[in-house]
């Protein structure tokens, strides 16, 4: 009988190298343990690395410091809701918005004053109520303007520029409602067309000036106005009330005006009526975009633009 052939080695189990990596492995696993708990953890450090890391690559927000940091997106930078920017197309509108706003502003301001200056006018009549009947006064309003018109034949004597003794009283009447209003207050005097050339004054400007002058003397004495708001003028005959072809129209020529003009400052608006103001405010809501800035200096410059004066119009 042959001798049996040796058993073959069919190779079960794990090669050998195995166990020892095995064993490695958990060697370095109980090493870097032990290295962790004895470390201390720095956390104001790691704060100061978390900020680091935030600016280099961009935080949507501040996060705990446990939280891994997470990067922006461009999308969400370009297009997340917000406040958008203001176009130029809005900034426009609303400078429109707000001169249109001052624009009415100013309008009612005005109105108001020229309410004041009616009511004015009224406690002035009522005072002067036997002056106007007599016709040694007469009294008018124009804009937020009153005007008391005082006439030769009871002020003043022909050719001479002193006050009539019996005109005092009418002229503290008037000193008195002046004191308790504020304003400025301008003193004219004007004449006819008739030349004077005497002793006493070398020509019309003349004589109206020193006229002025004295019911200004006149009406400061008597009262506590302050002499910085009055101003006295005279303008001869170039600002008639009527014509000086008859002597009852020169004689209306011939008078001392007293304009008191209410409030402290000039209304920028005064040269403006409702109306107009009202169609510069539509023009502005209507102007294409483009051109709407050009219109808006245009019209601003309008309002600026001096008032030509009242009382030449009335010639």
């Amino acid at each position: 009988m042959a001798e049996d052939a040796p058993a073959k080695d069919e190779g079960g189990g794990v090669p050998a190298w195995v166990m020892t990596f095995a064993d490695l492995m958990t060697l370095l696993m109980c090493f870097f343990v032990l290295l962790l708990s004895f470390s201390e953890m720095d956390v104001a450090k790691f704060k100061q690395l978390s900020g680091s890391m935030k600016e280099a690559f961009g935080v949507q927000s501040e996060v705990e410091v446990k939280t891994i940091p997470k990067g922006t997106s461009v999308v969400a930078q370009q297009f997340s809701p917000g406040k958008p920017e203001p176009t130029a197309l809005n900034e426009i509108r609303q400078f429109t918005i707000d001169t249109n706003r001052n624009t009415l502003d100013a309008l009612e301001r005005e109105l108001k004053e020229i309410e004041e200056t009616r009511e004015h006018a009224r406690r002035l009549r009522l005072a002067l109520e036997e002056e106007i009947k007599n016709g040694s006064v007469s009294i008018e309003t124009e804009g937020m303007k009153v005007i008391v018109h005082i006439m030769e034949n009871a002020s003043f004597d022909s050719g001479f520029a002193d006050v009539r003794p019996e005109f005092k009283p009418v002229l503290v009447k008037i000193a008195d409602l002046i004191d308790n209003n504020s304003g400025e207050v301008t003193i004219s005097g004007h004449t006819d067309n008739i030349p004077i050339n005497n002793e006493n004054f070398r020509s019309n400007w003349d004589l109206s000036s020193s006229r002025a002058v004295s019911v200004t003397h006149e009406i400061l004495k008597r009262s506590k106005i302050d002499p910085e708001r009055v101003v006295a003028t005279g303008h001869a005959d170039t600002r008639p009330r009527a014509s000086n072809d008859a002597a009852e129209d020169r004689a209306k020529n011939r008078r001392v005006d007293v304009a008191i003009v209410r409030g402290g400052e000039i209304d920028k608006l005064r040269s403006m009526s409702i109306l107009q103001a009202a169609q510069e405010a539509r023009q502005r809501a209507l102007v294409e975009p483009v051109a709407l800035e050009a219109a808006i200096s245009d019209g601003l410059g309008t309002a600026d633009a001096p008032a030509a004066d009242s009382d030449a119009e009335e010639q």
